[in-house]
């Protein structure tokens, strides 16, 4: 069948066949998708247990709750983030801080505290380096930004997130970090683990089928948000880690990689209330101001919510 007989059909089947007012929007998009589909199938010679199979992995996929994971896996999480990216410089913006994915483990509501926050639980301290991280947020022409909000979650040693992880206290390595009057943000944490998808999970089996690993270098995700400025996702990685590059999620960003340093000095340890070496990272944030010549930056969808 040829792919005009295809669009001809599915708009029988889609449009045609409404006996009620639709969704243009809706109705506009399900017609191309399913004409991509029907030609795919057409093209590709998809048996119809082929077909099946994979309704059902998708179906197991959305029960076990994967499909945010698969979506950055597949890249198309990356592929919001470059149409973003190209809309904001149509729209004239450049020099911000770069967007990177938001993945599916952020919980809302974490313990929010003014300049500073602790963001581990104390409960690994024993086997965790300890890291510090600070920074300053500006907007577009280099103005400190008071009172904007940090919201920072990190994995902990084995590569696992409060919440999803029922052996972790609640918002542990979560919070909110207001900047204070000139913009400053700081937290004290434990450096995170990299993580790898499930490896019975739906993500995994198709990654297996495709010849590629589910590895993710350690990172730390962020939101800073604040008014009258458009809010930025983003994540740092940690540098050195042996998947820095190499991210089945496809998030790993130049700008996005910043210095990590040792501090060995006694004063400089003694000051921070510790007996060991500590680890620590300087990272400023830049916003841009919103914009009515690009799209929105905050993305509806459903989170966890404490």
């Amino acid at each position: 069948m040829n792919h005009k007989d295809i669009d001809q059909l599915v708009q029988s089947w889609i449009v045609d066949s409404a006996t009620r007012p639709a969704n243009p929007r809706v109705r506009q998009v399900v017609v191309r998708l399913v004409g991509d589909l029907c030609k795919a199938i057409e093209d590709l010679d998809i048996q119809p247990s082929e077909f099946w199979k994979g309704l059902e992995y998708l179906s197991a996929a959305g029960a076990a709750n994967e499909l945010g994971l698969l979506a950055p896996g597949l890249g198309l999480e990356r592929f919001l983030d470059i149409r973003a990216d190209e809309a904001e410089a149509r729209a004239g913006l450049a020099g911000g801080t770069p967007r990177t994915i938001e993945g599916p483990l952020y919980v809302a509501g974490a313990p929010e505290s003014n300049g500073f926050a602790r963001l581990d639980d104390g409960t690994e301290s024993a086997e965790a380096e300890v890291l510090f991280m600070q920074g300053t947020v500006y907007d577009r022409q280099g103005k400190p930004l008071p009172g904007a909000k940090v919201e920072v979650w990190h994995a902990n040693l084995m590569g696992n997130y409060s919440f999803f992880d029922q052996t972790q206290s609640h918002f542990n390595l979560r919070r909110t970090i207001v900047t204070d009057a000139e913009g400053r943000y700081q937290f004290r944490s434990i450096m995170p683990k990299g993580y790898g998808c499930p490896p019975d999970g739906s993500t995994q089996r198709l990654l297996d089928q495709l010849g590629r690993h589910g590895q993710r270098p350690a990172h730390i995700h962020f939101f800073v948000s604040a008014d009258g400025h458009r809010k930025l996702t983003t994540q740092i990685n940690i540098d050195g880690d042996e998947y820095l590059w190499d991210d089945f999620a496809f998030a790993s960003r130049e700008g996005l990689v910043p210095a990590l340093s040792k501090v060995t000095d006694a004063a400089a340890i003694a000051n921070k209330d510790l007996r060991q070496p500590y680890s620590s990272i300087d990272f400023d944030f830049r916003l841009y101001g919103e914009s009515e010549a690009a799209p929105a930056a905050e993305v509806d969808r459903v989170r966890v919510a404490a």
